[in-house]
């Protein structure tokens, strides 16, 4: 698995993806049952609010080699600030629009 990570940019300034680093080498969270390795592509923002930069950035993660794309824990479930983004879904509609099938979108990573 070649992996994209895109994060919630607002949390950016407190959490340094530590715990999205430790799930994906140790294969759990969202991860877990995966056979083959994890080779970490990319790790970026989604670039601020609405999350309209997301789709290009998504874009980019697999121009430079991503078959799976992940929204870290920040934007689905709000973690660690208990603050799911409001714009989860769409982000993830215009994402999977734009990368197609062929890239897999998991919605969380822990």
């Amino acid at each position: 698995m070649k992996l994209g990570i895109i994060r919630c940019m607002q949390t950016e300034d407190f959490c340094p993806g530590t715990t999205d680093f430790t799930v994906v080498r140790e294969k759990r969270g969202a991860f877990e049952g995966i056979d083959e390795d994890i080779h970490l592509v990319g790790f970026i923002s989604c670039g601020g609010c609405p999350g309209k930069k997301t789709v290009l950035r998504a874009r980019e993660l697999v121009k430079r080699g991503a078959d799976t794309i992940a929204f870290a824990s920040c934007i689905q479930k709000g973690t660690p600030m208990g603050y799911p983004c409001p714009f989860a879904q769409k982000m993830r509609e215009i994402v999977q629009a734009e990368v197609g099938n062929a890239v897999q979108i998991i919605d969380y990573t822990h």
